[in-house]
């Protein structure tokens, strides 16, 4: 089947990684984003990736052409922000029959075969994955009935509004007929289309167990690391410690002093790290970090230094930086 993976906005929380790097195609573990927001579906079942989105999109297509990937990708260009209805309606011409679609941030333990059982069994127009929080009022909320329909669907609802704290995960299994109730140009499917599937018995829903991450804050790309991690989001490299961390090569591994402390991190190809500390965070190929340096919860991108002696916690290395020594920074980018 298709997927649509909705991908329109430029990473912007990202920043810097994503000034250069569009942020689909950045690594998580052995694989792109991208790929783990496909791998919701068994790899067999998806024969075309259909990406909704206006940055740095020809970037995205020749990746994949290169990299002989199992499935086909298609690029449906925005040529200005359409919204996730717009950007999903722009496909209209593109999809056909029953096809899956995701947020592009979306790191889950979503089984979307289940969503797609659920979808043909109450033959519904679309079929959402749910997922449970306490705090419902940044997303959308479902009412759910015995048989898995959708009663309702609210959108960031105020508190007083709250009626659920099942939300919508960003992953779905739609009809080709959604588009009919879709208008042309720039819209919300969760405000302008979801609402009314609901109201006339059109939307399902499946809730879904185990993890849940929209990957696109510096925080939540690093638990999107460990989850990847805990749960074996890879194909190549190898796992160690006793607060695992991921090793892109055998040669990584041996880069990292005996010293060193490395928890619950991404540590990819040709990096090194000295006798340092280096907690819930990712290093991309060929980033080095000197001695007596702390880094917790940051990004540090491809070929960057870090200096010895830094403290570095919730920051953003721009590929190739270099982080004098001594540094001492809390959130934001470097440079900044």
């Amino acid at each position: 089947m298709q997927v649509v993976v909705l991908a329109g906005g430029v990473g912007s929380r990202l920043r810097p990684w994503t000034n250069t790097v569009p942020k689909p195609l950045l690594p998580v573990l052995d694989q792109t984003l991208l790929e783990h927001v496909v791998r919701s579906l068994p790899p067999e079942m998806v024969d075309e990736v259909v990406v909704a989105g206006g940055y740095k999109v020809d970037q995205i297509k020749a990746h994949f052409q290169a990299l002989d990937a199992p499935f086909d990708v298609r690029i449906v260009p925005e040529d200005e922000p359409l919204g996730t209805g717009g950007a999903l309606g722009n496909c209209r011409d593109v999809v056909s029959g029953t096809f899956a679609c995701f947020n592009g941030d979306i790191i889950s333990s979503l089984d979307a075969t289940k969503v797609l059982e659920m979808h043909r069994t109450n033959r519904s127009v679309g079929t959402l994955g749910l997922w449970e929080v306490e705090d419902p009022t940044r997303f959308g909320i479902v009412g759910l009935d015995d048989a898995n329909k959708i009663t309702r669907f609210k959108e960031k609802p105020k508190p007083e509004e709250v009626f659920s704290n099942l939300i919508n995960a960003g992953s779905y299994i739609f009809n080709d007929d959604v588009f009919d109730w879709m208008p042309h140009g720039r819209h919300s499917i969760e405000r302008d289309v979801f609402p009314q599937l609901a109201s006339e018995g059109l939307l399902s829903g499946v809730p879904f167990e185990g993890y849940f991450i929209d990957a696109g804050t510096p925080d939540a790309w690093n638990d999107a690391v460990k989850a990847s991690i805990e749960n074996g989001r890879y194909n190549t490299g190898l796992v160690h410690g006793s607060k695992p961390s991921w090793y892109a090569t055998q040669d990584a591994r041996a880069g990292v002093s005996p010293r060193a402390q490395v928890e619950h991190s991404m540590v990819s190809e040709g990096c090194v790290i000295g006798q340092s500390t280096v907690a819930m965070s990712t290093l991309l190929k060929g980033a080095h970090v000197g001695d007596n340096a702390r880094l917790v919860a940051s990004l540090v991108g491809h070929g960057a230094r870090i200096g010895n002696g830094c403290q570095l916690s919730g920051v953003v290395v721009d590929h190739e930086a270099v982080v004098p020594d001594g540094t001492v920074q809390n959130g934001g980018s470097w440079p900044a």
